[in-house]
């Protein structure tokens, strides 16, 4: 059973992660953070271990390197910690909207998805919602 401690406590690590990458671009400050069974699911199935998403993430900061980041929500519960922000990269780049959903165990974070949508197609996406546009 988790505590409600446990819930707080794996909030406060996820934000904490996540200060230290924004705010430093410290990819490295990330890996202690991580077990070292970590795995980055990402929409399309696949999946990424810890050196392999480390490597990402450094590789990705290089051009979004002061990336304006605006935390909307942190949500925590057990063992998870979901995180909603928007996202400009510099110089006036597209906005886009991020969900994280990161899994804790022992204080380390085990698992992480991640849905990125560009706010530009926002309303083209919502398509299938649309009554009668379904499959039949």
């Amino acid at each position: 059973m988790t505590t409600d401690n446990a819930t707080t406590d794996n909030k406060a690590i996820v934000q904490r992660a996540l200060t230290e990458l924004v705010g430093t671009g410290d990819v490295d400050a990330l890996a202690p953070l991580l077990s070292d069974g970590f795995v980055h699911h990402r929409p399309d199935s696949t999946a990424s271990t810890k050196a392999e998403w480390l490597d990402a993430v450094r590789a990705a900061l290089v051009p979004l390197a002061g990336m304006a980041v605006e935390i909307d929500h942190v949500l925590a519960d057990g063992d998870h910690v979901v995180m909603h922000s928007r996202r400009r990269a510099p110089g006036g780049g597209p906005e886009i909207v991020v969900v994280d959903i990161w899994r804790l165990d022992d204080g380390l974070i085990t698992e992480a998805w991640e849905i990125i949508e560009p706010v530009s197609q926002a309303a083209a996406n919502l398509t299938w919602w649309a009554a009668g546009s379904g499959p039949s």
